[in-house]
């Protein structure tokens, strides 16, 4: 558009310089066709536009949207017409508490009041993108600053108006998965309405208070010492068994030595051990006892 005005201001000028003495009546033929020649181009260049791989490109007349969209490639369209080129790719909005790693510098994590009355902060990223089609609706009724007017706004609301249904503890626990889904749905419906798809919602962390947090800590270890004491008691039931089995099985077997061991089983037993002996080519002393009793053997070598 710049290149057609600045033609027509050129072509304007060398008509003024027909109208003058002959000096400048001799320019007036070379600065007309100069102001054509630059109109033409900038007819051209405003003729032919690129959209980049991941935009699309929204078409204005007068300021006056207009419903079709430009996507990837070469377009040829009316020079008058003014393309407002937007991201059609995955974008992330983070609202984090630690400075410089979300979009807004400093602490930006949403604090939430839990059902029980707890204030929680909670981090968290948007994953997002444009629905090209919805594009131009969202340019009228939005503006191209769709991020801080719809995805930072809404989302952090509807975390707040869904975390008052769940407790505290609950929430950084067992039902982390189940709030996130519910904000989830909850988002991606009015992202919907106004042109934008969620395509994720991370809830990256859920900061508890400190007296929360240090009573989760003792319950932890109270835990802990409890199944560390069922272990320890467990242990030594198993060795009072194995004990008991033992003790058991020395007990059978001395029962069952005691009624097999009879007196001729004895003599029979000695006998073979006086065959031993007298088969050795060593000196014995053999001690007769009484009652027939075994016989004390010593070595007199």
């Amino acid at each position: 558009m710049f290149l057609i005005i600045l033609g027509f201001v050129v072509f304007l000028v060398g008509q003024a310089f027909a109208k003058r003495d002959l000096n400048l009546q001799r320019l007036a033929g070379p600065v007309r066709l100069a102001g054509i020649l630059v109109v033409i181009v900038g007819v051209l260049t405003s003729c032919i536009i690129q959209i980049d791989a991941g935009e699309i490109g929204v078409k204005k007349l007068f300021g006056r949207v207009q419903n079709d969209v430009l996507y990837s490639g070469l377009h040829f369209i009316n020079p008058l017409l003014e393309v407002e080129k937007m991201d059609a790719r995955t974008q992330n909005y983070t609202m984090s508490g630690i400075a410089d790693e979300g979009r807004k510098a400093g602490d930006d994590a949403i604090r939430v009041l839990t059902s029980d009355g707890l204030e929680v902060t909670i981090d968290l990223t948007v994953l997002y993108k444009l629905i090209p089609s919805d594009a131009p609706r969202l340019v009228r009724e939005t503006g191209l600053d769709y991020t801080d007017k719809i995805v930072r706004p809404l989302t952090r609301t509807k975390i707040r108006d869904n975390a008052v249904y769940y407790e505290a503890v609950a929430l950084y626990s067992t039902k982390r998965d189940e709030f996130q889904q519910r904000i989830f749905t909850s988002i991606d419906r009015d992202f919907k309405r106004r042109g934008l798809m969620l395509e994720q919602l991370l809830v990256r962390n859920i900061t508890l208070p400190p007296s929360v947090k240090a009573s989760i800590e003792q319950k932890i270890n109270a835990e802990q010492e409890a199944q560390k004491m069922q272990f320890v008691l467990q242990k030594e039931r198993q060795e009072a068994e194995r004990k008991r089995v033992e003790a058991q099985g020395i007990a059978d077997y001395q029962h069952i030595i005691s009624e097999g061991l009879t007196d001729k089983q004895l003599q029979y037993e000695t006998i073979k051990a006086q065959l031993e002996l007298a088969k050795s080519p060593n000196a014995k002393v053999v001690i007769m006892g009484r009652g027939g009793n075994a016989p004390v053997i010593l070595d007199a070598k």
